[in-house]
């Protein structure tokens, strides 16, 4: 099993996030993703190149690229854990159709206001079919509810 963490559209795996993985799993897969939504996925598909069985932890954009990933490698995913995921981006439109019995845990803060999180629970109840979605009283980064969150569970360790 192989846990990986994708950070959002203007942060880095130097982030908050980053950081708070890098310490506690050192083991995680935390990288830099930069330019167009296409050289994101490009850079994460080289990085995950030949591995499986993975666990990936998607924030904001990075959100977005993990459920994209999940949509497109469905037997290379055991789970995903979508923080804030930005799927109402006409990005992920292609995918809407799909049905991913995937375990997905989708946290969002009802404060959200860089991705509102009704669109977001509507898709991700559409999509994946073993979803636990959790709207927590947090804004989009999740500042007050991510160092609380179990993540030894969410990342099954």
């Amino acid at each position: 099993m192989k846990h990986v963490f994708i950070h959002g559209l203007e942060s880095s795996g130097q982030g908050d996030k980053g950081r708070y993985f890098r310490e506690r799993y050192p083991d995680m897969i935390i990288g830099d993703y930069t330019g167009s939504l296409q050289e994101r996925m490009q850079t994460l598909y080289k990085r995950l190149e030949g591995e499986s069985d993975l666990i990936l932890v998607g924030s904001s954009y990075g959100g977005l690229m993990a459920a994209i990933f999940a949509c497109e490698q469905e037997t290379r995913v055991r789970k995903l854990v979508l923080l804030a995921p930005a799927l109402s981006l006409p990005d992920f439109d292609p995918y809407l159709a799909r049905h991913l019995p995937i375990p997905t845990a989708v946290f969002h803060g009802s404060g959200d206001e860089v991705v509102p999180p009704e669109p977001v629970r509507k898709i991700a109840e559409q999509v994946f079919l073993n979803l636990a979605y959790h709207r927590v009283d947090d804004d989009h980064s999740l500042h007050g509810t991510f160092s609380t969150m179990d993540w030894d569970a969410l990342l099954e360790v």
